[in-house]
């Protein structure tokens, strides 16, 4: 069983924790899956949070933001490395934004780190240049990723990391994106058996 990180100071780590259980009260309110937060389980969101700082990743994208609850992980762990992170959903991200300035109260800093884009997560992938991304979270319709390849790789710098998650819980789902990436010489993955899955892809240095 993988423990969660005690970086967060303690008034942010118990809003975190509000941010997960609110989110599963809300899920199970939810008929339509797609009005669902789906947050992470806080196990695989402290296992991304380190991979961050073991990767010293400084440029973060994150696309599926929900109600930001993963996204602040992601800002507390880039406070290491010097980093920010950009989140990407289709939707407005208002309670995000919000979830955010609470976070800002509670760990002055958080703020900064983080840039909110409303768009498409393929399409914004497009716009990115080769090998300008340190770790890629992908936490959004799976059955979309296939159509956004190779962006999601062709981002990756040397060294680089790809994540993507509900693969154990998804599998259907999420393996002809996870054959793509298979069939690529340059890139080594492995699932992880926490929370949903997650899946870690690292991009080799030539």
């Amino acid at each position: 069983m993988i423990s969660t990180l005690q970086i967060m100071n303690q008034q942010l780590t118990a809003f975190v924790a509000h941010l997960y259980d609110d989110g599963v009260t809300y899920d199970a309110s939810q008929t339509d899956r797609l009005q669902k937060r789906r947050n992470l389980e806080p196990a695989t969101a402290s296992l991304l949070a380190i991979l961050v700082r073991l990767i010293n990743a400084r440029h973060v994208i994150e696309i599926g933001t929900a109600n930001g609850y993963s996204t602040l992980w992601l800002a507390d762990a880039v406070g290491d490395t010097g980093g920010r992170v950009v989140t990407v959903d289709t939707g407005d991200q208002q309670e995000a934004r919000l979830n955010m300035t609470r976070a800002e109260a509670l760990q002055p800093g958080l703020a900064r780190r983080i840039e909110f884009r409303q768009d498409d997560g393929g399409r914004f992938l497009a716009t990115l240049a080769d090998t300008s991304i340190d770790l890629l979270f992908l936490d959004a319709e799976r059955v979309e990723y296939p159509g956004w390849w190779p962006h999601p790789v062709r981002v990756l710098r040397p060294g680089a990391m790809l994540a993507i998650d509900n693969v154990l819980s998804h599998p259907d789902e999420v393996a002809p994106f996870l054959q793509l990436v298979a069939s690529s010489q340059n890139l080594l993955g492995t699932t992880i058996a926490v929370g949903k899955g997650l899946h870690l892809v690292w991009r080799r240095r030539l």
